[in-house]
């Protein structure tokens, strides 16, 4: 009995086909760990089966391997990229941030310019008895606070802060001086002697006036200061209740900014550098 020859040649390609089969699947198992990947260099790609009566079709051969793996950006490239792209986008915030804060800086300080506090010149008395004047003060930057020495708690307290701010601007010797001055809103009590006493206590450089009545007046109601006497009691003694805030001056004698009691001196004294940067003469 004859053989059939076609079904003869499907066999032969079909056992070619496995055998090509279970080639391919060893390079495949081998492709997936890189220990091997020299060993799969070694390893032939066969010729696919051919028909009857057709060309072998040939398979074109890539060897899989560390060089020959397409190169892009290694480790340190890709993260010196990540870190210049974050570097550029963190410097523009904050050069965005700052051009904000000094627009918001600006706006500040011409509402209290048009606020008109601080007008006019004063005459008073210093601790050691000079007679002092708004004119000499002009070119010095001035934090200035009203009270009283008999004040029990809200003076003395934030007379410390002034000075605090006073001492940690004067840290930097790059920045000029601030001249702190303490003001009584308690003429009858305060006089040169008591102011003297007073002022001792704080800051070499802190300076207390004082004056008439009229003169105290006078210089409260340009810096819209109120305070009023209390009663007395047995012992003659009264509180006198007033606005709380520290006066910030510049050079030119105007009014620049007010802190409250809710500003700590350190905040205090990074307004006040912020105001220096900021500071263009408008007298000359």
């Amino acid at each position: 009995m004859l053989r059939n020859p076609g079904k003869a040649c499907t066999c032969n390609a079909f056992r070619q086909l496995a055998r090509q089969h279970r080639s391919i699947r060893s390079m495949l198992l081998l492709a997936r760990t890189p220990k091997a990947w020299p060993r799969l260099c070694q390893l032939g790609v066969p010729a696919l089966p051919r028909s009857p009566g057709s060309k072998a079709l040939p398979v074109t051969r890539q060897l899989w391997s560390r060089q020959g793996q397409p190169q892009g950006p290694g480790l340190r490239a890709r993260l010196m990229i990540t870190a210049l792209i974050g570097a550029g986008l963190g410097g523009a915030w904050l050069a965005m941030k700052a051009e904000k804060e000094r627009g918001q800086h600006q706006r500040r300080t011409a509402a209290l310019r048009q606020a008109a506090v601080g007008q006019g010149d004063f005459s008073l008395l210093d601790h050691r008895g000079q007679a002092r004047c708004k004119a000499d003060f002009r070119g010095q930057w001035v934090l200035l606070y009203f009270g009283f020495t008999h004040c029990p708690d809200i003076c003395p307290d934030e007379l410390e802060k002034l000075v605090r701010a006073v001492r940690l601007l004067e840290a930097d010797p790059g920045l000029p001086p601030v001249q702190p001055v303490f003001i009584t809103v308690d003429p009858e009590r305060d006089d040169v002697a008591a102011m003297a006493r007073y002022v001792q206590d704080f800051h070499p450089r802190l300076l207390g006036l004082t004056g008439s009545l009229e003169q105290v007046a006078q210089v409260s109601r340009s810096y819209r200061v109120y305070y009023s006497a209390g009663p007395k009691d047995e012992d003659q003694d009264y509180i006198v209740d007033h606005s709380v805030a520290i006066y910030l001056l510049s050079p030119d004698g105007l009014f620049t900014d007010y802190y409250g009691r809710a500003q700590s001196a350190e905040q205090v004294a990074a307004s006040v550098r912020r105001h220096m940067a900021a500071f263009r003469s408008v007298l000359q």
